[in-house]
C-alpha cells in the first residue's frame, strides 16, 4: 500500500458499500480508493493526487 494512495487487490473483486449495495469489478487488479475522494468510490480514479499539500514550516 502506498500512503495516501489506492489499496490494490487482486481481482475480480464484489464490494459491499455502506449502504449495503454490491459493486463488481472484473478486472484482475483493482484500486480500491482509501481517501474517498475518488469521483468513482470505492474504486480509484487517482483523484488523491491531485490535493495540494501545506509546506512544510520552515526555521529560521
Amino acid at each position: 500500500m502506498v500512503p495516501g494512495g489506492p489499496v490494490m487487490v487482486e481481482g475480480p473483486v464484489v464490494v459491499e458499500l455502506d449502504d449495503g449495495t454490491s459493486v463488481r469489478s472484473d478486472r484482475f487488479m483493482v484500486a480500491l480508493c482509501a481517501c474517498r475522494r475518488s469521483k468513482n468510490y470505492p474504486f480509484c480514479d487517482t483523484s488523491h493526487r491531485r490535493k495540494i499539500r501545506a509546506a512544510a514550516p520552515t526555521t529560521d
